[in-house]
């Protein structure tokens, strides 16, 4: 990076560096694609699910003529099982019982829609459970390639260094849970909307930001906790509007939008909760309704987890269970250095949640949390201070032609500190708080195998 002009986040993003992650996200689903048909054809599966598919209970469609390849269909609906035979189940006959509530529905809806239009020509060929699930292995494994671009541009605006976020985006491509991103899991919906509501909202796009991150807490439960970057922008501005700028009106205005946006985060989820209900405890008797009915707060799916999966604090801390602790102690631990070493990097961001951050991070963070769109998408604007002195000279042929020992305007002096901070800037705190709660939940409550799902995407970017 040359030292006499600093470039702005969109500048640093590198066509070929984008090139580069989008071979190695779809070379990476090639290479699993190969491994699971040669692994399937080699061992018998242990899940033996995959060819159950009793007539759905609701509306039972009509006997289909045989597939004219049926080797095929079967084939592909080989690789429907565990979760993934849930996802096709409510595909295909929509939400029968009360344990389905458990899989939130954007990619039954995805693997529905898919299946009604650009794959419904297969359905005589392979039979329709079958386009069900190549509909879901497209969804799921297009949403993995778009995640790692989405990913290489969100890098690049933290760590403002092209090369590592390139290095962070092909790790992820390969990371070790990388089979559950072209399963039919929704783990690949939430991530791409996940790291793009990210990617927008510091790009302030706060408006795309906010459907984006809404859509993830349609993909997985964990995405409510999305409206977590929003409260952490509404409160830095706050902070800005109210001490630095003295102006109690706005930073009121300030907490109340970033109130709205959060519940707007919250909403997809919260429906969810209702639409299982109104389907499982409306229009019935005190005896039939479930236990979970009668509660205060009726929340289906805490209950789902608890009662069919087993989810909750300490409950999996059982012998038997060591060697899926073993499984998940890689990314865990690798979580947890990532956490320690930013937190003994930067104690003081750590306990002031960013506010005893440098004056350079501050004037950043202000105008990057900023809802305000830049005038000019050449200038790196981090301040009305610094974009005001910027805005006296256009010349930047001048600036480049600086030596590397005169002073440097305030403005690029700011990114040039910013670049060196790297991985341990205020930017990524957000991040490191997200982890470390969805690491500690996962390994206290959860079941523990899943935290190299839900870690390990975040856990790419910070590190």
């Amino acid at each position: 990076m040359p030292t006499g002009y600093s470039k702005s986040p969109l500048e640093l993003l590198n066509s070929s560096h984008q090139s580069k992650v989008l071979k190695a996200a779809i070379f990476s689903r090639f290479v699993l694609l190969i491994l699971s048909i040669l692994w399937r054809t080699l061992l018998a599966p242990y899940d033996t699910s995959a060819p159950l598919n009793p007539n759905c209970l609701g509306n039972p469609s009509p006997p289909l003529p045989p597939p004219l390849l049926p080797s095929l269909g079967s084939a592909i609906e080989n690789g429907v099982v565990w979760d993934s035979v849930y996802f096709v189940r409510i595909a295909q006959c929509g939400y029968e019982y009360e344990q389905f509530y458990a899989f939130l529905p954007l990619l039954p809806a995805c693997i529905f829609v898919f299946s009604q239009t650009v794959f419904a020509p297969l359905v005589p060929i392979i039979g329709y459970r079958a386009v069900l699930a190549l509909s879901g292995y497209v969804v799921c494994n297009v949403a993995f390639i778009f995640t790692a671009i989405y990913l290489y541009r969100l890098s690049v605006i933290i760590l403002k260094d092209p090369n590592a976020a390139l290095q962070a985006s092909v790790l992820f491509c390969f990371n070790p849970a990388s089979i559950f991103y072209s399963s039919i899991y929704s783990e690949s919906l939430y991530a791409l909307f996940s790291v793009g509501g990210c990617y927008y909202l510091l790009s302030r796009a706060n408006n795309i930001a906010v459907l984006w991150l809404a859509l993830s807490g349609f993909a997985r439960s964990n995405g409510v906790l999305n409206a977590g970057y929003f409260g952490f922008q509404a409160m830095h501005q706050a902070y800005d509007a109210f001490y630095l700028k003295k102006r109690a009106f706005l930073a009121l205005w300030i907490l109340i939008s970033g109130a709205l946006r959060c519940i707007c985060i919250f909403v997809p989820f919260i429906s969810f909760q209702a639409y299982g209900y109104y389907n499982m405890c409306l229009g019935r008797s005190s005896d039939e309704m479930r236990p979970w009915c009668k509660a205060r707060i009726p929340l289906l799916y805490n209950y789902i987890q608890s009662h069919y999966w087993g989810v909750g604090f300490l409950r999996y801390f059982r012998f038997k269970q060591l060697p899926n602790f073993l499984l998940a102690s890689p990314i865990l631990s690798l979580a947890v250095c990532s956490i320690i070493y930013y937190v003994k990097s930067r104690p003081e961001i750590v306990r002031s949640l960013g506010f005893q951050a440098s004056v350079e991070e501050k004037s950043s963070m202000a105008v990057i949390f900023s809802s305000q769109k830049p005038q000019r998408s050449n200038d790196t604007q981090f301040s009305e201070k610094y974009s005001s002195r910027k805005q006296e000279n256009h010349n930047l042929k001048s600036r480049k032609k600086i030596s590397q020992g005169e002073d440097l305007a305030e403005g690029r002096t700011v990114h040039g500190s910013l670049e060196k901070l790297g991985y341990t800037s205020a930017f990524v705190l957000p991040f490191i708080l997200q982890v470390g709660f969805m690491a500690a939940t996962a390994f206290f409550v959860m079941h523990v195998q899943s935290v190299s799902i839900l870690v390990c995407f975040v856990d790419n970017d910070i590190s």
